[in-house]
């Protein structure tokens, strides 16, 4: 859209405020709210925020940041009041003296999009998101007391959380976000909404706006959403799986030859499984992570692929139909950053395909189930995470100093405050018995 027809819906809808929203590092969403009365200044892109004051962004000496409001992202937020609207821009971040704010974790995946597309690649992704709806109890705090006992694609009464993600998906198509479908998923309390193909960027962007539309719309329900990944330690955990499509400048699948898997495609396997452990930092960013991560819990645990429909590889050839091939990435949790996810899968993509790189057999056996050897694991733990992250020349080039230095100092003070804790399991096993 041109301002200038950004300026007329305003008008026309009765718009009040506009939040201006970014992402920091970690991948929380933020936002700065204006009146109308600023939106001018927005547009022409005067509207700064003090980075210091968001982790990992910029010291205090160096702070003034500006948003650049993507025009393409404007949007009403239908759960807001009709009068006095409420809408958004998604921002890019940029330093005052007009350069691009590296650390901001938008840029780092328009960089990688860039770089496919000067490869003669165009990436599309159709997202999975899993969460939990979860009760609160009588202070408003959320509660892992769960009534309900639904599970895969069960209906109501026994899903008593579906008119809620019927309220989710009619908000979010309002908003212009495609939604393919949605269900009830094999924990209890746990739902899936997958969205449309889309181009990386956007399917970033879609994730983000569905956290904080998830959140808000399940608080009106008096439920709590939750995108922790694993909740339970006897139910599955929420994966954010990537189903992934690479197309040439013609519109032609680069993974389909002859109606079969193409050379790209299996260098493009290769590069991803190449980069699987030292990027597991950022696909499961936290301590809960690897909870999720084991077999059993219908998430991958080995760095391997399978060429059919087998969903306990770390990457799996979907069954399509019309001979449409594309690959399943299904490591990545609901907690991740989808900016420096989907950018870190595109680099991964790239080196794989521009070096040619070879790929190992597939795996088509339930891995869950059988044995299986000499097949190096996904990292088992946080800590272990850090340490192939921080080893990484591949990662730390792609990402960029800043955040690849940020995210690592972070994610070790998180290590070391878990080690510190004394959990409830340390309680319960030892108070009484020592």
């Amino acid at each position: 859209m041109t301002k200038e027809e950004i300026f007329a819906i305003v008008e026309e809808e009765d718009v009040g405020f506009i939040r201006l929203q970014f992402t920091d590092i970690f991948g929380t969403l933020k936002n700065i709210a204006i009146t109308v009365s600023q939106l001018e200044d927005a547009l022409d892109n005067k509207i700064l925020f003090d980075g210091s004051s968001v982790k990992g962004f910029a010291p205090i000496e160096d702070s003034d940041l500006y948003l650049h409001p993507d025009l393409s992202t404007f949007c009403i937020f239908p759960w807001r009041p009709q009068q006095g609207k409420v809408a958004r821009f998604i921002c890019d971040i940029y330093r005052s003296d007009g350069s691009i704010f590296t650390a901001d974790p938008r840029a780092a995946l328009l960089n990688a999009y860039k770089a496919a597309k000067e490869a003669g690649l165009n990436i599309f992704i159709e997202a999975e998101c899993e969460f939990f709806l979860l009760n609160t109890d009588d202070t408003g705090e959320v509660s892992r007391t769960v009534k309900e006992k639904a599970s895969y694609f069960d209906v109501g009464p026994l899903d008593m959380s579906e008119n809620i993600r019927r309220d989710i998906v009619l908000n979010l198509e309002e908003m212009g976000i495609q939604i393919k479908s949605s269900h009830h998923e094999i924990a209890k309390a746990q739902h899936e909404i997958d969205f449309t193909n889309q181009s990386a960027v956007v399917c970033a962007d879609t994730i983000q706006t569905f956290r904080m539309a998830v959140k808000t719309l399940a608080k009106r329900h008096g439920l709590s959403a939750s995108f922790m990944p694993k909740p339970f330690d006897t139910e599955n955990g929420s994966g954010m799986h990537f189903k992934v499509s690479v197309f040439d400048n013609d519109g032609n699948n680069v993974f389909l030859e002859d109606s079969k898997l193409s050379t790209e495609a299996s260098a493009a396997i290769a590069g991803i499984l190449a980069h699987a452990s030292e990027l597991s930092l950022i696909n499961n960013p936290l301590v809960n992570s690897y909870k999720r991560l084991k077999p059993g819990f219908d998430a991958p645990v080995y760095v391997s692929w399978s060429s059919n429909s087998n969903r306990s590889a770390l990457i799996r050839i979907p069954t399509e139909r019309d001979n449409q091939i594309r690959l399943e990435f299904r490591s990545p949790d609901s907690a991740a950053n989808p900016y420096l996810c989907i950018a870190m899968l595109i680099y991964s993509i790239l080196d794989g395909i521009e070096n040619k790189i070879e790929c190992d057999d597939a795996i088509n056996q339930n891995m869950y189930a059988d044995k299986v050897d000499n097949i190096k694991k996904l990292p088992d733990t946080l800590s272990e995470a850090i340490d192939e992250f921080e080893k990484s020349d591949f990662v730390r080039e792609k990402l960029g100093k800043h955040i690849f230095d940020e995210y690592l100092s972070a994610k070790k003070v998180e290590w070391n405050e878990f080690n510190n804790a004394v959990t409830d399991w340390e309680i319960k096993k030892y108070l009484e018995r020592y």
